[in-house]
């Protein structure tokens, strides 16, 4: 199994904590150029996502409530996290994708500024 990446995780995030399948189940994750194991991801049940969806449905509610100020600051720091964590990040979309890094890490570079440009905006209104 390859884990070339720090950020590679093989457990689900839900309601603000990493965890498994219940009973445990899992899911191969191969790489699609070279049909590697990357390794395995919880195979939740239909219960599970039910509550997976009404943790998020959850969050959603107090993400609204802030302004769109507060919102952008917190978005512009995982703006800088992302960045921080950018190599890790291309190897870990080119492990999942089989894409080629050099294209991997552009994609990652192009969505972050993008997303950098959108938080200036909200943060100056």
């Amino acid at each position: 199994m390859n884990q070339a990446t720090p950020l590679l995780r093989q457990q689900c995030y839900i309601n603000g904590a990493w965890g498994s399948a219940n009973d445990g189940r899992t899911v191969p994750v191969h790489n699609p150029s070279n049909g590697e194991l990357i390794g395995h991801v919880p195979s939740l049940s239909a219960e599970e996502v039910r509550t997976a969806i009404q943790a998020a449905e959850a969050a959603g509610v107090g993400w609204a409530a802030l302004t769109t100020k507060a919102r952008a600051v917190i978005l512009r720091r995982w703006f800088d996290l992302c960045m921080e964590q950018q190599e890790a990040l291309a190897q870990l979309l080119t492990l999942e994708q089989g894409k080629p890094l050099a294209e991997a890490r552009g994609e990652i570079a192009y969505g972050y500024i993008r997303h950098q440009n959108q938080c200036s905006i909200n943060l100056i209104r």
